[in-house]
């Protein structure tokens, strides 16, 4: 083969993309957010963040009237729904319920939940008088069990390390923390990414498939201890990213 054949082949040959930017996430703005348990502290925390950098949110309890009356405490254009409304009228669903009625409402949810991207933040944890532990389901995490649970929807897992009264605190502008993100489709992970990303001072990071859930879940309980010992709102930061 002569040269002028190598270059005729080369200049024949597609180039190769280049490698997509990890930090270059899509437009979230126009999503609409739904907190199931939103009126518990750690829902209603993510909801006013959320609801503050310009996000539509609406959050979800059992009770419509209780969901009302804490949008309406949170202002900002927060509306409140029972859960089957708000799963139903959410581009977006975040599950903040305690862990005790996870599967169940979960379960109960399934068709209003089908198609969507659900956001898994509940923690498996059990105290004693030792103070927090990690406590392992069958499906061998909160976001796997979501999973299975929901067939039909999109499981993401995130927003597990917040501090709650951080997160309400109307005084605080920024909250330094990174948050870890877990899911299957990239693309998925990237819209939850982003939504991290629109409150000041947050940052979302890709952390793995949702067979790594657990131990991203279980993590609380060392912070639990970690803010019991020294008085604090300890979070994460990643470093070298």
């Amino acid at each position: 083969m002569t040269s002028t054949d190598s270059a005729q082949i080369s200049a024949k040959a597609p180039a190769k993309a280049a490698a997509k930017d990890p930090w270059d996430l899509p437009d979230v703005s126009g999503l609409v957010v739904g907190v199931l348990g939103g009126t518990g502290p750690q829902g209603k925390g993510l909801a006013h963040r959320l609801a503050r950098a310009g996000q539509k949110v609406i959050i979800g309890s059992r009770a419509a009237e209780r969901a009302r009356a804490a949008a309406e405490e949170l202002g900002h254009g927060v509306e409140g729904a029972d859960n089957a409304e708000t799963a139903r009228r959410s581009d977006v669903v975040i599950v903040a319920v305690p862990w005790d009625g996870h599967g169940e409402t979960l379960e109960s949810l399934r068709g209003e939940l089908a198609g969507k991207l659900v956001v898994d933040c509940v923690n498996p944890l059990g105290f004693d008088k030792k103070g927090a532990y990690a406590l392992t389901p069958e499906e061998g995490s909160a976001a796997e069990q979501a999973a299975a649970l929901l067939p039909d929807s999109r499981v993401t897992a995130a927003f597990h390390h917040l501090s709650a009264v951080l997160l309400q605190d109307p005084e605080i502008e920024e909250i330094d923390t990174d948050v870890m993100v877990l899911g299957e489709e990239r693309a998925d992970v990237e819209i939850v990414q982003a939504l991290a990303g629109r409150i000041p001072g947050m940052r979302g990071v890709f952390a793995g498939r949702l067979r790594n859930a657990h131990q991203v879940e279980a993590l609380v309980a060392n912070l639990i201890s970690v803010n019991r010992r020294y008085k604090a709102h300890a979070g994460l930061r990643l470093t070298d990213l």
